[in-house]
């Protein structure tokens, strides 16, 4: 596959998507497609499998809310043929048997490659470090993603601990008593609606204290879903230092802001939707190089959890199926950003940050023309509540291929 050399090899120019026409097949490009597969995707373009290194995929514990059949399936559907699973989960990954437990579901179920995390802490409680020694084989990384590591000191031996290992520290960026109560940000939209505020600074004073620790102990560090300008800035600070962090966001925070919320359930996630400040400081971010992957922070959670509202619903939505082509829609064709660009965000940069390798005949086929209008019937995933609904996308994934197997393709 073609692809390969250039995302295991970023130093040597290539090209990181390719057209479907008369040269692709005389190129004889790869294997996994036949001479009727070629005309059926003619105009089309074939990119790198997506990685997305936040996708939460409910099982063990949770399968109400998705499975890892059914998420793995959605993803395929995404254009993704590698994710990162997150820990929150019943039990959580925090030791080598519990983690063992979603590693045979994943055998047994996923059609995408699938990276589990393991906890840094137990039971993603902040209290006591997890056996992160007897995983370190077996978890791509180490996160307590959904709660932030309240203690300094916590924070500071998990560092010391995944720097032995050879580790990242994969941090959620929350600082608790900086919370009050709230549930979607502290703007504009908050104050006309009586709804309680989440303050930027409950993301940004972590990071910023993160930050410090990276200075003392060394450690590779990621931290998830960035939302506001001050984590924009202090990340781009702590990269000009030569410190070893980067970044996630998610194309919601890219497109939307505060004042796009309704009193909707799909419209609440973890960060929350900020202001127009911020999402314009966050699309800096990826221009600039600062921000270095987009994820989807894919969350299913059932259509009751979702159902009450802005104050009571359930935070978090769903983004695996839709993303490429919300990005390619509100980023690419505007000319924000070119197509190598997205490219680079979701496929090539979260594979060189966490060093997974694209596999042969790995990749995803996409109509950059065909126009949809999201449509949460038409997903695979068990989760239905997504912002994006009712929003005319381009870009639609027609085939998905992975080690030469195909796991999703348009009928």
């Amino acid at each position: 596959m073609m692809f390969k050399d250039s995302l295991n090899h970023p130093s040597e120019k290539s090209n990181l998507y390719y057209t479907v026409d008369a040269s692709f097949t005389q190129a004889n490009f790869c294997s996994s497609l036949s001479l009727e597969d070629i005309s059926n995707f003619n105009n089309c373009v074939v990119i790198p499998g997506l990685f997305d290194v936040h996708v939460h995929l409910r099982e063990p514990g949770f399968s109400y809310k998705e499975t890892i059949k059914s998420g793995s399936a959605a993803c395929a559907h995404g254009g993704y043929t590698a994710v990162c699973s997150m820990p929150n989960l019943n039990p959580v990954p925090d030791s080598k048997e519990a983690l063992d437990l979603q590693l045979e579901l994943i055998k047994k179920d996923s059609c995408i490659a699938v990276y589990p995390y393991g906890s840094i802490t137990k039971g993603e409680l902040g209290d006591e470090l997890s056996d992160m020694d007897a995983m370190a084989n077996d978890a791509i990384a180490f996160t307590d993603d959904g709660r932030g590591v309240q203690s300094r000191e916590m924070m500071k031996a998990a560092m010391l601990k995944a720097k032995s290992l050879g580790k990242i520290i994969v941090a959620h960026c929350e600082d608790n008593s900086l919370l009050f109560g709230g549930y979607i940000h502290k703007g504009d939209y908050a104050k006309a609606h009586g709804h309680r505020g989440i303050s930027s600074e409950s993301e940004w004073k972590q990071i910023e204290r993160d930050i410090e620790l990276v200075r003392e102990t060394g450690c590779a560090y990621h931290v998830c879903h960035i939302s506001t300008k001050e984590s924009v800035e202090l990340i781009r600070q702590a990269k000009a230092e030569g410190l070893d962090v980067t970044c996630e966001t998610c194309p919601h925070y890219l497109v939307l802001c505060d004042s796009d919320l309704k009193e909707e359930g799909r419209f609440k996630m973890n960060p929350p939707l900020r202001s127009a400040e911020d999402r314009a400081a966050l699309i800096e971010g990826i221009k600039d190089g600062t921000i270095d992957m987009i994820v989807t922070d894919h969350a299913p959670h059932s259509a009751e959890e979702k159902s009450r509202g802005l104050e009571k619903s359930a935070m978090g939505v769903v983004g695996i199926e839709t993303a490429f082509a919300v990005i390619y829609t509100y980023l690419v064709k505007p000319g924000v950003i070119t197509l190598e660009k997205a490219i680079e965000l979701m496929a090539v940069n979260p594979r060189n940050r966490f060093r997974v390798e694209l596999g042969n005949d790995e990749f995803a086929i996409v109509d950059l023309n065909d126009a949809y209008t999201v449509d949460p019937g038409d997903f695979l995933s068990m989760g239905r509540s997504t912002p994006f609904e009712g929003h005319k996308l381009y870009g639609k994934i027609k085939m998905t291929v992975i080690g030469g197997k195909t796991v999703w393709k348009e009928q």
